[in-house]
C-alpha cells in the first residue's frame, strides 16, 4: 500500500506563500518595512528548516518559517533599529551568497565569511542610507521569493530575478519620490 499525503497541497504551499509576501515586498517594502523584515524571516525559516530537522515534512518548514516571520515582525514594531540592522544582516547575508553561489563554483568552503561580510554591508547600508537601501534591499528579496517559487533554468530565473528586482526599485522609487513631494 503506498503512502498518501493527507496534505496534497501543502507542499505548493511554502512556495505560495514565500511568491505572495513576495510580491507585496517587490512593490510595497518600503512602505511595509515590518512585513519586509518578517519575510526575510520568513525566508530565513524555509531555509533553517532543514537543519532543524532531517527532511522536515512541508508543514514543518511552514511553521518554522511563519514562527521566524512572526519574530521578525514583532522586532520591526517594536525595536525598529534593531530590526534595521538584523533585516540588513540577514538580507545581505542571503544576497552575498547567493551572488556567491552564481559567480563562484567553489564559493561553498568560504560561504561563512561570505555571509557574514555580507550580512554587515546589508546592515550598514540599511541603517545608513534607509530609504534607498530597504527599497533596493526589499526589491532584491522580493524578487528571490518569487523567483524562488518558479521553476526555470538557471538563464531564465536569472532573468526573472532581474527583471522583478528593477521593477520593484522603480515602482518604489516612485513612491518614495511621491510621497516626499518631489517631482521627476
Amino acid at each position: 500500500m503506498a503512502f498518501q499525503d493527507p496534505f496534497p497541497l501543502m507542499h505548493f504551499s511554502v512556495a505560495i506563500v514565500g511568491a505572495l509576501i513576495g510580491v507585496v515586498i517587490l512593490l510595497f517594502g518600503r512602505k511595509l518595512f515590518w512585513l519586509c523584515v518578517a519575510a526575510v524571516g520568513f525566508a530565513a525559516g524555509v531555509e533553517l528548516a532543514p537543519h532543524v530537522a532531517h527532511e522536515p515534512s512541508p508543514l514543518l518548514a511552514l511553521a518554522i518559517a511563519l514562527v521566524l516571520g512572526l519574530i521578525g515582525a514583532l522586532l520591526a514594531l517594536f525595536l525598529q533599529k534593531i530590526a534595521i540592522a538584523v533585516l540588513g544582516f540577514l538580507a545581505g547575508g542571503k544576497l552575498a551568497g547567493a551572488i556567491a553561489a552564481a559567480f563562484f563554483v567553489h564559493y561553498a568552503q568560504y560561504s561563512t565569511i561570505v555571509f557574514v561580510v555580507g550580512g554587515l554591508v546589508g546592515a550598514i547600508l540599511l541603517l545608513v542610507l534607509f530609504d534607498w537601501a530597504l527599497i533596493v534591499v526589499s526589491s532584491l528579496m522580493g524578487a528571490h521569493l518569487i523567483q524562488s517559487a518558479i521553476v526555470l533554468p538557471a538563464s531564465g530565473s536569472t532573468i526573472v530575478f532581474i527583471g522583478l528586482a528593477v521593477l520593484g526599485i522603480l515602482v518604489q522609487a516612485a513612491s518614495l519620490r511621491r510621497s516626499r513631494g518631489t517631482i521627476a
